[in-house]
């Protein structure tokens, strides 16, 4: 939290987290709503739009030359899919697949058979995936991934002099959130510049006034500073490595509790 969101500690009553609803009943958003008696509502700020086959045809992008795939999402993983059924291409038995996390493996079993041979798993971060891909540095990497994606994986098989093809599949653009327009809430989370980005598109006369923001990651604190907004939570933190334990840090201030 910021000098400047000092005098901003009023009482939280409601929040609104820029993704999905959680299908889990145990997430921590519920069980934070309940502790505090706080209503959280849910609303993705951004969605994605497959790519068509035309333009994937002009990327020149030969799916079969390459003999590893990676994954960061579940999106890549369906869009990608659905573009090799539409041009008839079945993944050999021997190609590799390196996916960011657990969920993102698992999710891949919906495609294919998965066997641990061919399989290289993350925690959870881009960097969890580079000492496999230092271990096989003689495979032909394909990267499918949205139009706006982050830095840290093309980077380092840049660097690492590891040859790769980026595979554009899907956009990123913003949702219609016009219906919120007249809609306030206390804090705003998002978790990534995307979200933000689509906050000043669909409403560029935003006013922050006594709105919080809380953001997750660096490049989303970032993106906050350089809209002209003020960020009054982050996360991670060491003391809060999750959002909802920031934001639970956050309303223990502000609530007085």
């Amino acid at each position: 939290m910021s000098k400047t969101t000092k005098d901003r500690l009023n009482p939280v009553k409601s929040i609104l987290v820029s993704q999905p609803k959680p299908t889990d009943e145990k997430s921590p958003y519920f069980q934070l709503a309940e502790k505090y008696n706080i209503k959280i509502d849910f609303r993705p700020f951004i969605q994605v739009e497959p790519v068509s086959i035309k333009d994937f045809r002009k990327q020149k992008i030969d799916i079969l030359k390459h003999t590893a795939i990676i994954f960061t999402s579940r999106n890549a993983i369906d869009h990608f899919f659905t573009i090799c059924k539409e041009l008839k291409v079945e993944m050999p038995a021997d190609m590799k697949y390196f996916c960011i996390s657990e969920q993102t493996a698992h999710y891949l079993q919906k495609y294919i058979v998965i066997r641990k041979r061919k399989l290289f798993v993350g925690q959870k971060t881009a960097s969890d995936l580079f000492d496999y891909f230092k271990k096989h540095k003689s495979e032909k990497y394909l990267f499918p991934c949205s139009d706006i994606r982050k830095e840290d994986i093309p980077t380092y098989l840049s660097k690492a002099n590891i040859a790769y093809t980026e595979a554009i599949i899907y956009h990123t653009v913003a949702a219609d959130l016009s219906d919120l327009r007249n809609i306030k809430y206390d804090i705003l989370a998002f978790f990534s510049p995307s979200g933000i980005k689509s906050l000043k598109q669909n409403f560029p006369d935003f006013q922050q006034n006594n709105t919080r923001i809380a953001a997750f990651g660096p490049t989303t604190a970032k993106e906050v500073l350089d809209q002209g907004l003020i960020l009054d939570i982050e996360a991670p933190m060491p003391n809060a490595p999750s959002m909802t334990g920031a934001l639970e840090l956050y309303i223990k201030k502000a609530n007085n509790l």
